[in-house]
């Protein structure tokens, strides 16, 4: 999957939350990359909380607007009194930016077929890259605002983080001492099922580039070895840093293993001929492919090659998947990524192989999280983005996990641990009702 960037620079950036007083701008939407229509604006955009709407010209114009209402298709008139437009010179960073508040009641107006409305100022005109602008409700001057050029170069809504979006109350309790971290290594460690002849449930990691697969595997096989460590590949790249088909066995802190394989695989993509082809991961359920396959998106795994299984048992088979997806690109997934996600599900519930979302870097997705890791589920943010990946993929809401890898620490943190361990109880549960539901077909 592509990666879907800011063109602000972290200077612009800075001027603008200086504007608003929060602490960062995630991106919803950009109009290059999700096309300049008004259904593609409200798909992204609409019951995102604070928004601002950010459009670029060739005359060197970045300007915009701001909303602290949910963007909606009411077809109203929206009151709004901290609405404001903004401009300012991408080559005159140095003066202060242009602000224009509304006069008179309404700000705002939400229609269904129009990009975002500030009245004097509507954006993706017509489903094009242009703005209609009639000053009137915000008085400017369209020489000072916009250098008179209402033909775009971009257009990009972002929602606006604050630092106080939390809920009074966690909605799922999460116990965050050192006791209960204990007993949750001691739980994984001694977990046992029904089925003598499968000593490790084989949990498949499937997800885009980048979002932290190979980073899973090593957050806990650094839990259980006490130290950050690092065995699987990871890093930043354009094309998956994973090649090939990796089986990984967690050491546990008594010099044994888990009774936990993960398989990671190379990175989903949307494009034909590119990323963890739909074969291939079937012929993984199935138990067909061995430890260290190479992958070669362009031809699937072959029955006469050396690395396919021909008679796989039950311990060879995939016992639950988990997508894997990075929380700040939730709604940056494409549709035909998405698509391609539920094809992979299908796929999953024929074998009869259950599943589980891991949203990782809930960290980077939002600042209070970054600042205290144990307000993960009081995070507003955190839980809009886990309702809706478990709306893009068809399953309940718990059955979607936030986690934080360790990616840049060098020593273990307590609050990390256990909420990678509670990941791992719940990938657990979950393996549980595969093995029951094979219990039930032998009886």
């Amino acid at each position: 999957m592509s990666v879907v960037t800011s063109r602000l620079s972290r200077q612009q950036e800075n001027k603008i939350c200086s504007m608003l007083g929060c602490s960062r701008l995630s991106l919803l939407y950009k109009a290059s990359v999700h096309s300049y229509s008004a259904n593609a604006f409200h798909q992204k955009c609409d019951q995102q909380g604070p928004t601002m709407t950010v459009a670029y010209n060739n005359s060197g114009f970045i300007f915009g607007g701001y909303t602290s209402k949910d963007y909606t298709q009411s077809n109203q008139n929206v009151s709004d009194e901290k609405t404001f437009l903004f401009s300012f010179n991408e080559r005159e960073m140095k003066r202060e930016p242009l602000r224009v508040s509304a006069e008179g009641q309404y700000s705002l107006q939400h229609v269904a077929a129009s990009g975002p409305n500030f009245l004097s100022l509507v954006f993706l005109y017509n489903n094009t890259a242009a703005i209609y602008a009639n000053p009137g409700t915000y008085k400017f001057d369209p020489v000072e605002l916009y250098g008179n050029n209402l033909q775009l170069s971009e257009c990009e809504v972002y929602r606006v983080e604050g630092s106080g979006s939390l809920m009074e109350k966690p909605w799922r309790n999460i116990v965050w001492s050192a006791e209960r971290r204990k007993s949750l290594m001691d739980q994984i460690s001694g977990w046992k099922h029904r089925v003598s002849s499968v000593k490790q449930a084989r949990v498949l990691l499937v997800g885009p580039i980048g979002a932290g697969k190979s980073s899973f595997f090593n957050s806990i096989n650094s839990v259980f070895k006490g130290y950050v460590s690092t065995q699987a590949n990871t890093g930043c790249a354009g094309t998956s840093l994973t090649t090939q088909f990796r089986l990984y066995s967690v050491k546990s802190g008594q010099g044994g293993t888990l009774p936990l394989g993960l398989c990671d695989t190379m990175g989903l993509e949307e494009g034909f001929n590119s990323g963890l082809d739909l074969d291939d991961f079937t012929s993984i359920l199935k138990g067909h492919v061995r430890d260290k396959y190479q992958f070669n998106p362009s031809m699937p795994l072959q029955p006469e090659s050396p690395f396919f299984c021909k008679d796989p048992t039950l311990k060879d088979k995939v016992h639950t998947v988990v997508f894997v997806i990075d929380c700040c690109k939730v709604r940056l997934l494409s549709n035909k990524f998405i698509e391609k996600l539920a094809a992979f599900r299908r796929k999953a519930n024929q074998q009869g192989v259950p599943q589980l979302v891991l949203l990782t870097k809930v960290d980077e997705a939002c600042p209070s999280v970054a600042a205290d890791l144990k307000t993960v589920y009081q995070s507003y943010y955190i839980q809009k983005m886990m309702q809706e990946m478990g709306v893009n993929l068809g399953v309940s809401l718990s059955a979607v996990i936030p986690v934080k890898n360790y990616s840049q620490e060098l020593e273990l943190d307590p609050e990390t641990d256990v909420l990678l361990l509670n990941a791992v109880l719940q990938i657990f549960r979950t393996t549980d009702g595969f093995f029951d539901d094979l219990h039930e077909e032998e009886d």
